[in-house]
């Protein structure tokens, strides 16, 4: 079973591999991100036997789920090698799952978070969900204010427009939730947070609560 220390540990290497980015850093210290790695995989594996009791996870595997610390770097102006956190998507197809997925997320300086829905949605989602709202915003606004969702998330996060989107009036009785460009929730962790021995449970029960909110997604883009 995974502990604080390993946290700590993973927080610890990526707290230096922020302030030594660079290839010859991270291979003298490839052993340090090796147990880093297998810590986080630890976790992931926790999360995942969790999950299994209400979610159909299709035998996915802690490295199904966990993203590589190399950063792509074709279309980038940083330079950087290496991401500076470790995240694992946790749902039947691992990095590839659909909308009913679970982000996982470390970071150290309090950017660690457990997260969900549509971060980069095309063009034809981010339609759907909008003249679903449009139609009949209830069944997302009883998501939004159940107490669960509400303790916590807060609300939607994720950009919104400055104006109303095209095809919609600025007077639009759900104009708030129309101007979202994405359609997702964020717990963040402090470090504090993040290294307690309850982390697994209570990333366990944020994502009990953000289950609704998946399924409504789910629900509207497959109409």
């Amino acid at each position: 079973m995974s502990s604080p220390a390993d946290v700590r540990l993973i927080l610890a290497f990526l707290r230096e591999l922020a302030a030594n980015n660079d290839r010859d850093w991270f291979e003298a210290n490839r052993g340090r991100y090796e147990a880093a790695r297998e810590a986080f995989l630890g976790l992931v594996a926790e999360l995942l036997s969790g999950l299994a009791a209400t979610e159909e996870l299709g035998g996915v595997s802690p490295k199904d789920c966990v993203f590589r610390i190399n950063r792509d770097l074709r279309f980038s102006r940083d330079k950087s090698p290496y991401k500076t956190n470790m995240g694992a998507l946790l749902g039947a197809g691992g990095r590839k799952a659909g909308l009913r997925s679970y982000y996982f997320h470390l970071e150290p300086a309090g950017a660690s978070m457990l997260a969900g829905g549509l971060y980069e949605p095309a063009p034809a989602e981010l339609a759907a969900v909008r003249e679903a709202i449009a139609r009949d915003p209830k069944p997302l606004k009883r998501i939004l204010a159940a107490p669960a969702f509400a303790r916590e998330f807060g609300g939607l996060a994720g950009d919104s427009l400055k104006t109303a989107p095209q095809g919609y009036p600025k007077e639009h009785p759900e104009i708030e939730l129309l101007r979202h460009k994405q359609f997702l929730v964020v717990h963040p962790l402090s470090d504090r947070e993040a290294a307690a021995a309850d982390l697994v449970p209570r990333a366990l029960e944020s994502f009990k609560a953000m289950r609704p909110f998946l399924a409504y997604l789910e629900s509207v883009l497959a109409r």
